[in-house]
């Protein structure tokens, strides 16, 4: 059978002979094995390789001229921002902070960091990947405002595959919110596959968000490799409402002591989308948190997947850690797949999980309407309500009203 892609790596331009030599390893793996499918445990309820080979006639990392140089802010709030346009950075200002606080530059490939796992889609990161941004915040610097990353995607690409990888450093004491916000017209298929490393030093802590701006007929894959060090706290918020199919798979390593992390989620979801969140919350030192809530509202014929695992090491005692996973199924075509998982080797620790799913309340729908709600507003408010109930913890009121509203429409 024909393969539905087409790799190479010398369609990557300035790359060393050395360079050339890594990849062209890491795409002779990943071939072996090809896109990932239901055989992997980790892609039990996703079979990436046959909703791929469905939807693309052939996959390619041509290389993709950059066009489109203008994109809109967000006026709902003041903030700072990142322009990435097709997977590379094109521009930034840091209008709201000290600049001399903030080193932004493009990825160094020559640096970069790996992740050696069974996932297939990683070693083609590893192959592929350009562009990209390296972020670093300087000790005891606490931004003012929020950044926004304008994740831009040009209308002209068809049938290709863009990869990049992005770094961010907090120095001790640093402090930062991130919305990653995805943005894109394209009506064509593409397939954005991205690697983003964190690195948490002592009492820093970061807020990291994702949303789209509208839906698309797009297919994303993002890992994220997240390390905490002492009394550092990291809340990652994935929000959507419609990317035609994205997965997230989101590695966490709370690696020294009062180390915090937590994963919210809001999906809604509706015609055939499909959303994965894949979360590893590995307690690797004593006295640490971690807490995960996934909401999804699932509508059509569309499927969520949660697969949620907390890993405790012998030596992390006093471990404290919760994950919940919710879905309210609004058509009986719509599917949720929920797959927690416990791997303890300590005694001395708070663990717990759980996981719901069911029809909307009709008693909350019949006391709205006789309150002369109508009927399909009654619905929107039980389902705002339920999705919006995961950004309660976050303080900046302009943020968490746009953030709402993108839920909500």
């Amino acid at each position: 059978m024909k393969n539905f892609y087409d790799f190479k790596v010398d369609n990557i331009i300035g790359l060393s002979s050395k360079e050339k030599e890594f990849r062209n390893k890491e795409l002779d793996l990943f071939d072996k094995n090809g896109f990932p499918n239901k055989r992997e445990e980790a892609w039990k309820f996703t079979d990436l390789n046959t909703i791929l080979s469905k939807n693309f006639t052939n996959i390619t990392n041509d290389y993709i001229s950059l066009k489109e140089k203008k994109f809109e802010l967000i006026k709902e709030f003041d903030h700072n921002y990142l322009f990435v346009l097709d997977g590379k950075l094109v521009s930034n200002e840091f209008k709201f902070e000290d600049k001399n606080k903030v080193s932004i530059k493009e990825y160094d490939y020559e640096k970069q960091t790996f992740v050696r796992n069974q996932n297939s889609l990683n070693l083609l990161n590893n192959a592929l990947a350009s562009g990209g941004y390296s972020l670093e915040i300087s000790k005891n610097y606490k931004f003012r405002k929020p950044l926004v990353v304008y994740n831009h995607f040009s209308e002209s690409i068809k049938e290709q595959i863009i990869s990049y990888k992005n770094s961010l450093i907090l120095n001790e004491n640093s402090e930062i919110k991130i919305l990653n916000y995805t943005d894109t017209n394209s009506k064509n298929n593409f397939f954005v596959n991205s690697f983003d490393c964190f690195k948490l030093k002592k009492d820093s802590s970061l807020k990291n968000i994702f949303i789209n701006k509208n839906r698309c007929n797009c297919y994303f894959h993002n890992y994220q490799k997240s390390d905490l060090e002492h009394n550092t706290t990291l809340d990652n918020y994935i929000l959507s409402t419609g990317l035609k199919f994205n997965k997230m798979d989101i590695e966490i390593n709370l690696n020294e002591e009062h180390a915090k992390s937590s994963v919210f989620s809001a999906l809604s979801l509706s015609s055939d989308e499909h959303q994965e969140i894949k979360s590893s919350l590995n307690h690797n030192s004593k006295n640490c948190q971690s807490y995960q809530k996934i909401k999804n509202v699932l509508n059509d014929q569309s499927r969520g997947v949660y697969q949620g695992k907390i890993f405790v090491k012998q030596e992390a005692q006093k471990t404290d850690a919760y994950q919940l996973s919710k879905a309210l199924l609004l058509n009986d075509n719509a599917e949720f797949d929920a797959k927690p998982e416990l791997e303890i080797y300590a005694d001395d620790v708070k663990c717990s999980h759980g996981s719901t799913s069911g029809s909307i309340d009709l008693d909350s729908i019949h006391y709205l309407k006789s309150r002369g709600i109508p009927e399909k507003k009654a619905y929107q408010m039980l389902i705002n309500g339920f999705l919006s109930e995961i950004l309660e913890k976050l303080p900046e009121d302009n943020l968490k009203k746009f953030l709402i509203e993108k839920l909500g429409r």
